[in-house]
């Protein structure tokens, strides 16, 4: 579908289309998926960095993140990592999220002290892994060998070793965005509930939860960071549980975020209409999404 801006840009139009002398103010919102980037940049000002990642399918590929004028960077880990980029070919059990990790790390080392990851549209079930391998985490199994990509793998892993990468991190301050609340395991998590999105059929959904629930009991051991059952920690086929592990994010709703950085209320006094929408609305609408968000403001 469109992009926010692409249909911010569409609304205006047909409103000058039947009121040409109307000013009419673009304010397109993301609430932590697709979108973030581009709505930051329209709202905050800044610039695009373009650096070499791997993709999902670790197929070699360029991807943006952007450094805004305060310093900050803002990673959308569906540019790196997303359903968007596998085409037809899903694979919930192999796609990886290392092309985030290496998105996080040009961020990092370009001198960005904070780390704003939009969390929504992924392709991967891996719960962070290969974000945290890309950082320089080592994910092993029984063996002493590193983990391959994706999920099903999780279910080989042994130990972790990420003393290093947290030392390097210190005084970095990791921010997820997003307006999923789900829990890493269980009825609610994320090989449950989002899983079938990523092509996982009934047995592969099984296979993710029993790999998922042995990464967080490792996690937990290794790293002392319980994430099973934390809101969020199923965002992004688990990616949540990853940065809350790894590199202690704290999560704030996307919707919230993105509206206070546009200056909404701001631009709401002395509006007589707002127009919004999303790619397709329905019951999860109305459970922190942006639309429902900013018509809650606006009625205020």
């Amino acid at each position: 579908s469109l992009t926010g801006l692409e249909a911010a840009r569409a609304m205006a139009a047909g409103v000058r289309a039947v009121h040409p002398r109307a000013k009419t103010v673009l304010m397109p919102i993301a609430d932590g998926g697709d979108g973030l980037m581009e709505c930051v940049l329209t709202a905050r000002g800044g610039r695009r960095v373009s650096v070499p990642i791997h993709g999902p399918r670790g197929e070699r590929r360029r991807a943006c993140y952007a450094r805004l004028s305060d310093g900050s960077a803002v990673i959308e880990m569906a540019l790196a990592s997303g359903l968007t980029l596998m085409g037809s070919r899903r694979d919930a059990l192999g796609a990886t999220t290392f092309g985030t990790g290496e998105l996080l790390r040009a961020a990092w080392k370009s001198g960005a002290r904070r780390l704003i990851v939009g969390l929504g549209g992924s392709a991967s079930s891996d719960a962070g892994a290969g974000m945290a391998q890309a950082l320089g985490a080592r994910l092993l199994d029984c063996a002493g060998r590193e983990l391959p990509g994706g999920a099903a793998a999780l279910a080989r892993l042994d130990r972790i070793e990420a003393g290093e990468l947290r030392r390097k991190l210190r005084g970095i301050e990791v921010i997820g965005i997003s307006d999923v609340v789900n829990p890493l395991l269980g009825r609610r998590g994320s090989a449950r509930v989002f899983g079938p999105q990523k092509g996982a059929t009934p047995s592969m959904v099984d296979l993710i939860e029993r790999a998922l629930t042995r990464y967080a009991s490792i996690l937990k051991r290794d790293l002392g960071v319980d994430v099973a059952r934390r809101p969020g920690a199923g965002a992004a086929g688990g990616l949540g549980a990853g940065l809350m592990g790894f590199l202690g994010a704290r999560f704030v709703p996307g919707a919230a975020y993105m509206l206070d950085a546009c200056g909404a209320r701001g631009k709401l006094r002395g509006a007589d209409a707002v127009l919004t929408g999303e790619g397709r609305f329905d019951a999860t609408s109305f459970y922190g999404k942006a639309p429902s968000v900013l018509a809650r403001l606006a009625r205020r």
